[in-house]
């Protein structure tokens, strides 16, 4: 993967292990780093999941951040949580990276 010239190499290894040590866990299909903006830095998703994923995951993220800040201007996203029947999203924002699991809920139950 090549990563952007912003991240650092010592970034890029505490990546890696976060990225190993999500997907270890039971019913995870899927992890992504990216930025605020949808580029993606690192994902165990193939490449069109990767795509489609990013742009919208980075799109809803910035606009779920922006109705917390409506509703408290003393408030900010901390993480979002998506559930579907077949497919839980997990989005935790940070202030340059966002960081997405993907998992089935049904082999977690």
């Amino acid at each position: 993967m090549t990563y952007p010239d912003a991240v650092e190499s010592s970034t890029i290894a505490e990546m890696e292990e976060t990225i190993a040590r999500i997907s270890s866990h039971k019913g995870v299909e899927g992890v992504m780093i990216m930025d605020r903006r949808g580029a993606i830095i690192q994902s165990t998703l193939d490449e069109e999941q990767t795509s489609t994923h990013a742009m919208i995951l980075s799109e809803l993220t910035t606009k779920v951040s922006s109705i917390v800040g409506m509703l408290n201007q003393d408030d900010e996203l901390t993480f979002l949580r998506i559930r579907s029947k077949q497919r839980e999203i997990m989005i935790s924002p940070d202030n340059d990276f966002l960081l997405v699991v993907l998992q089935n809920p049904k082999s977690i139950e």
